[in-house]
């Protein structure tokens, strides 16, 4: 059945720290769409604001906003009060996976396995949170992505430099027990689970710079599990993303320790559309397209209230 997608307007930029990231996958995705007969119109809300976009008068919304302001439910309720239907999750799941901490409750209280983590402070005892959680350990900011304000800590003596570096990204900051093995991703389309990717980074992080500007980063495409392992992680993740109330796409980061367990970091419920992005490359591993991942996540703006 060929849906009428109408006036379809994509959300990109905005004020995050990850305003450029946006601003790329709006452009990848306006590309696609124009590809497939669509005229999108790209709108910026840091710049025309929400009287701009209801001006335009959309009949749904791609939104390909990352971080505060776009991913964080705040621009899914104002899409709800103005009636607009939109793509992926949902108000209260867009708010929980950018919420890692309060997403990590979630999961622990589902059972689901994820590195325990200890909420951080300007005069916590760096001693005692070394401790607890063992070296090294991560320290991140709670309310971003893009690994900005990452760091990785060797010692309890740079803990309170790692602790400032997040708090300037964000107010509420968390050190997480540090799980040493092969980092995996599973990109969520609708009620499935793509490939598996590995991510190898040669300098052992997957930073900022990692993720949308080395072209050194490898993306294991099998990823080198057995298919039995595979499936495991695919239902794990499914599992994660459910547990959130993830609707529509999203992202799964997963960790994998050395006697092969696996443990949840973090869901991303607008992952990037870059050239470097890894729902794209997950997407086309499985046959899908760029063009035809971007037109079925359009096809899930068929409500509000995701």
């Amino acid at each position: 059945m060929t849906i009428d997608h109408g006036r379809v307007v994509v959300l990109n930029g905005g004020e995050s720290a990850e305003r450029e990231v946006s601003l790329k996958s709006g452009e990848a995705v306006c590309a696609a769409l124009k590809r497939q007969g669509l005229a999108p119109i790209a709108f910026d809300p840091a710049e025309g604001g929400l009287a701009g976009l209801e001006a335009l008068a959309p009949d749904r919304v791609f939104i390909a906003l990352h971080g505060r302001g776009g991913e964080d439910g705040t621009m899914q309720g104002a899409l709800e009060l103005l009636g607009i239907p939109y793509t992926g999750s949902g108000v209260l799941a867009s708010a929980l996976g950018m919420d890692k901490q309060r997403t990590k409750l979630v999961w622990q209280a589902m059972g689901l396995p994820t590195p325990e983590c200890v909420m951080l402070e300007e005069h916590s005892d760096w001693e005692e949170v070394a401790e607890r959680l063992g070296l090294p350990l991560i320290v991140k900011p709670v309310n971003e992505g893009s690994t900005l304000g990452i760091t990785i800590v060797e010692s309890a003596a740079e803990l309170a430099a790692a602790y400032r570096d997040a708090a300037r990204y964000d107010a509420r900051v968390m050190a997480e027990r540090f799980v040493r093995g092969g980092e995996y991703t599973v990109s969520v389309l609708g009620n499935r689970a793509l490939p598996a990717i590995r991510v190898e980074v040669p300098s052992g992080f997957y930073d900022y710079e990692a993720k949308y500007l080395s072209n050194d980063t490898l993306y294991h495409l099998p990823c080198g599990l057995t298919d039995a392992e595979e499936a495991e992680l695919a239902d794990l993740c499914l599992r994660a993303f459910e547990a959130i109330g993830g609707k529509g796409w999203g992202r799964v980061d997963v960790m994998r320790d050395d006697q092969g367990g696996f443990w949840l970091l973090e869901v991303n419920t607008i992952p990037g559309m870059t050239d470097h992005s890894l729902v794209p490359q997950a997407a086309a591993f499985a046959g899908i397209d760029f063009d035809s991942l971007v037109m079925r996540i359009l096809d899930t703006a068929d409500r509000c209230g995701g």
